[in-house]
């Protein structure tokens, strides 16, 4: 009976030992398992970090939170917790895949915003000038023109402008004459372009003191003479017979510093313009705003030019 016994006990120590020989290469497996589930955890936690900075419960939920319940006084099979990793594993991974498709598609879009940003700042350098520099320098004063001066006078008289043919070049005469007039060399080179200007007027070369003067009240326009340029440059247009071109120099004048030396003068020469436009409401206006701001000259120095206008007109 002992030696029977003590049989079934070897037996028995033997079988044991198989079976914890047969268990021992699970746990290698099991460890592997695990460090494979929090590298994937670590990354994912790390990718929703970037793609949703500063987030939170409301975008996502952070982690994988769901853990296997473990019972502690009931003893499951090993099946069962390998079975949980797994399935925390296909959840990381599948959640891994849905961040990485949507850092592609952020990525796809801001590539295309930066796109058509560039084709629109390429688009505006070209027009406008490149870079900061171009956008910052600011606009020049505009001062009237003749397509400007023609599009006021237009507007305030309601006339339609008649085309003119083109015209001819001076003639060698003519260009002798203007040449013989000559211009003022002095410490002041605005008085001389102004100087030189009225000679071209006293002279009867209309167009070229026209030039002339525009040059001087665009590049002097604070000069001591600037008011006296802008009334003559007016004054230029009108004796060559083209009221619409001079009566906005004469307004400008008047606007523009009420207090020159030849503002009342402008007033009155545009009441003149005006007559020659017929436009006898607009002559009206500028001889009730001469006679009120400036009475002084009404009945001193331009009594007669004031009396000859509105001897021309009826005015209310």
């Amino acid at each position: 009976m002992s030696f029977g016994r003590s049989l079934r006990t070897t037996s028995m120590g033997a079988a044991l030992f198989a079976l914890l020989a047969i268990a021992t290469p699970a746990l290698p497996q099991d460890g592997g398992d695990e460090a494979r589930l929090r590298r994937l955890e670590a990354e994912v936690r790390a990718l929703q970090r970037k793609v949703f900075p500063g987030g939170d419960g409301k975008y996502f939920e952070p982690e994988i939170t769901a853990q296997p319940s473990v019972n502690s006084t009931v003893t499951t099979p090993s099946t069962t917790a390998v079975t949980d990793i797994l399935a925390r594993l296909d959840a990381l991974e599948a959640q891994l895949q849905r961040q990485t498709s949507q850092i592609e598609e952020n990525s796809n879009a801001i590539r295309l915003l930066t796109s058509r940003l560039e084709a629109l700042e390429g688009g505006q350098g070209a027009g406008t000038g490149t870079g900061a520099a171009a956008s910052a320098t600011p606009a020049p004063t505009p001062t009237p023109t003749s397509s400007a001066v023609a599009t006021n006078t237009n507007r305030m008289t309601g006339n339609t402008p008649t085309p003119t043919p083109a015209a001819t070049g001076p003639s060698a005469e003519r260009l002798a004459a203007v040449q013989a007039i000559t211009k003022p060399q002095s410490d002041d080179a605005g008085d001389d372009e102004y100087s030189y200007g009225f000679r071209l007027w006293d002279a009867g070369f209309f167009p070229e003191a026209q030039q002339q003067l525009t040059m001087f009240v665009e590049k002097y326009p604070t000069h001591s003479r600037a008011s006296y340029g802008r009334n003559l440059l007016g004054r230029a247009y009108l004796d060559d017979g083209k009221a619409r071109e001079a009566a906005p120099w004469f307004l400008k004048n008047y606007q523009e510093d009420k207090s020159g030396a030849r503002a009342g003068d402008s007033l009155l020469y545009l009441a003149e313009a005006m007559i020659e436009l017929k436009d006898t409401n607009r002559a009206c206006i500028a001889l009730a705003e001469f006679a009120e701001t400036y009475p002084a000259l009404a009945t001193g120095r331009l009594a007669g030019q004031y009396a000859t206008q509105r001897s021309k007109v009826k005015c209310n």
